[in-house]
């Protein structure tokens, strides 16, 4: 670790426990000279960890200016945990002084019934910018874009578009990239303002400007993010259906997206609903939430295992060092099948492959998950040959390798065909793959071990 990330980490922590302790003795004296003190990072990080009672009590203290840093800085659904937490007046200020998407994110973690008591409090400009945003799909980029953009026109000279940036800076989102419009507010083009201030003062934004790259509000947000990430920019004009520019996505709104996806998207592989919001403070009955409905699938899942189990009871019986091996063959199985499929979920949300390519990605994990399966069989032959027979490290090692091929087939094709009946590809997650190749390798190992052993 880097001596600076883990001096600040420890500062952190120290002012968690300080934070808690004036709370707990009601000591709001030495606890707002404490959180006058802190530095704004360590503040966000406390605040991340502390109840909501602690966080409420200790954002109170906080001057006018910092408190809305550390506001803007936190999580959105701590957002709103915080806003629960104050009064009108207090919320009032703050939700004004955030960026309409800002107050976008944050809403959608509020109650429905609070959006529009909070909507009348902003100013007419303001109150239309944000309602514009909140008029989009939830899961669009319309919905992440901000309204607030600088743009210039292409007859404009470079004096003329630097005059219109300066005039703009309190405002916009960004002022690192500039839509050109034509005078319907179509976007025909873009120019950064490094080419600006290298070019003279005189010379035409349409000599300077590059083809844009657009992107539609009504287009997925994490699409949207991926292309912004993926092209390098800083940030990406999003226009309507006839190409008038309606908002910007910046980078730092882009990974914010990304971020989200990917923290749901490992969260659900990993047979857990996504907390959305920092651990420490999610209350624990959340975390149970979170949690039980898949362990209540798996168990329900688990159960088919038994009745394979029951089914070959007699061939056990009569060779009971087949039992020795059973924990090896599915724990070999189930993590096959979820490597597949973790690689497949990440190339889908890469754009590397499409449903269209199922067969293509079918092919590739029969030839990976054969290749595994006949050098794990070879070392599997030769271990129980060695230990047992000859006999019984055949069946291993055919088993194996048909177990290996049949898993990587499974878990590379089961995000595709989520993908085409409109699921997410992470709700077939690996305990769900895990659980259906436990029962399909105990089928596939006794067939071959009757096969074999002529029990």
């Amino acid at each position: 670790m880097n001596p600076e990330t883990s001096h600040e980490t420890r500062d952190a922590d120290a002012l968690i426990d300080e934070i808690s302790r004036r709370v707990a003795r009601d000591d709001l004296t030495g606890l707002a000279a404490i959180v006058s003190r802190a530095p704004t990072n360590d503040l966000v990080e406390a605040c991340e960890h502390l109840p909501v009672r602690a966080l409420a009590v200790t954002y109170r203290l906080l001057p006018k200016q910092r408190a809305l840093e550390v506001f803007e800085a936190l999580h959105p659904a701590l957002q709103g945990d915080l806003v629960r937490g104050l009064q009108d007046a207090e919320v009032a200020t703050l939700f004004a002084g955030l960026d309409p998407d800002d107050r976008v994110w944050l809403l959608d973690e509020l109650p429905a019934a609070l959006a529009p008591r909070l909507l009348r409090g902003l100013p007419e400009r303001e109150r239309e910018l944000t309602a514009g945003v909140l008029g989009y799909p939830r899961e669009s980029i319309g919905r992440r874009m901000s309204p607030e953009v600088l743009t210039t026109h292409p007859e404009l000279t470079v004096a003329q578009t630097m005059e219109r940036i300066r005039g703009g800076l309190d405002e916009a989102e960004t002022v690192y990239t500039l839509p050109v419009l034509d005078r319907g507010r179509r976007v025909v083009g873009v120019v950064s303002l490094r080419t600006l201030l290298g070019a003279p003062l005189e010379a035409r934004v349409d000599a300077l400007m590059q083809d844009p790259v657009l992107v539609e509000a009504t287009t997925n947000a994490e699409i949207a993010a991926r292309r912004c990430a993926d092209l390098g920019l800083l940030a990406l004009p999003v226009a309507d259906s006839e190409q008038r520019l309606v908002g910007i996505l910046t980078i730092d709104d882009a990974i914010r997206i990304l971020e989200n996806a990917e923290s749901e998207d490992s969260a659900r592989q990993g047979g857990v609903e996504p907390l959305r919001r920092p651990y420490f403070s999610t209350p624990v009955m959340n975390l149970v939430r979170s949690r039980i409905v898949w362990l209540l699938v798996l168990a329900v899942g688990a159960t088919l295992t038994v009745q394979v189990l029951s089914a070959f009871q007699d061939e056990l019986e009569q060779v009971t060092v087949l039992a020795l091996f059973v924990p090896l063959l599915i724990g070999t199985g189930g993590n096959t099948g979820n490597q597949a499929a973790t690689t497949v979920t990440r190339a889908l949300a890469l754009g590397d492959v499409r449903p269209r390519d199922i067969l293509r990605v079918l092919g590739r994990e029969i030839g990976v998950g054969a290749s595994l399966g006949a050098l794990l069989g070879a070392l599997g032959f030769a271990i129980a040959s060695l230990v047992f027979e000859p006999r019984l490290g055949l069946v291993i090692g055919l088993t194996l390798l048909a177990v290996c091929t049949v898993a990587a087939s499974f878990g590379g094709v089961m995000p595709l065909v989520a993908k085409m009946i409109r699921v997410d590809p992470a709700v077939f997650s690996n305990p769900f793959i895990s659980t259906f190749v436990d029962a399909t390798g105990l089928v596939i190992y006794f067939v071959v071990a009757k096969a074999l052993l002529g029990i």
